[in-house]
């Protein structure tokens, strides 16, 4: 198991009194991951610092306005390439076979593009295609960094390890089209509903950039193993 994907995907669920008591554990596995920088080592260390001097319930009402109540924060990742439209539920069902394929099996009743849930499944996965699914999704990876370091919000810390183990953007157009999505007060109910408004329903050539997105994300997750028929030998990952 990659430990450090696990951590990340951990510090990304709702606050919990197990989630700090654990945060010696989570420290640990960052500091020993050779993928990251110091800089990215202490942003987390931050976070888990935050976690543990905050109450709980001040910690949760953060993280509820922070990735509940923005859309330009949402964790469930094709929200960022599909919004609401049609063409999201079938990349859904794709990933959601990828996963039962694969004998993973979830315990949450979350989406199965939400990114905690993505990130333990990859945890388990070989480190070549966790990593190469990881890049397929960097820019938004980036974009959420970057709204996050906006907000002063030490979330950011999670993303930027992310970005470290990931690698940037490749697609920096994308990228630089997230970032400039102009982002809604979390206390702004009628924006937010605005925010939040079904797309139009498309068929077929809809969203043509995000279906092109979603499907390298899932052909990513579809690759051979290492060692099976018609794959390449993956990289060695760093535990």
């Amino acid at each position: 198991m990659d430990r450090t994907l696990k951590t990340l995907s951990v510090l990304l669920t709702y606050p919990s009194e197990e989630l700090v008591a654990a945060a010696g554990e989570i420290r640990a596995a960052v500091k020993d991951d050779r993928r990251l920088d110091a800089a990215a080592v202490r942003a987390v260390s931050g976070l888990l610092d935050e976690l543990a001097d905050t109450d709980i319930w001040q910690l949760r009402e953060r993280f509820v306005e922070l990735f509940d109540r923005s859309r330009t924060l949402s964790l469930n990742l094709f929200e960022h390439v599909h919004g609401e439209n049609r063409s999201r539920g079938s990349a859904m069902v794709s990933l959601k076979e990828t996963y039962e394929s694969a004998g993973f099996v979830t315990s949450t009743s979350e989406l199965p593009d939400h990114l905690p849930t993505l990130l333990e499944y990859l945890s388990l996965r070989p480190a070549g295609e966790a990593r190469a699914t990881l890049a397929d999704a960097a820019h938004i990876l980036e974009a959420l960094q970057t709204r996050l370091e906006r907000r002063g919000s030490r979330y950011a810390a999670v993303f930027q390890a992310l970005v470290r183990i990931s690698g940037p953007a490749r697609n920096r157009e994308a990228l630089a089209d997230l970032v400039q999505e102009p982002e809604t007060a979390a206390d702004n109910l009628a924006a937010l509903d605005q925010a939040w408004e079904d797309s139009e329903v498309t068929f077929g050539a809809g969203d043509e950039q995000g279906c092109g997105q979603a499907r390298n994300m899932l052909a990513r997750m579809h690759a051979p193993a290492p060692g099976q028929p018609g794959s390449e030998s993956a990289e060695k990952g760093v535990r």
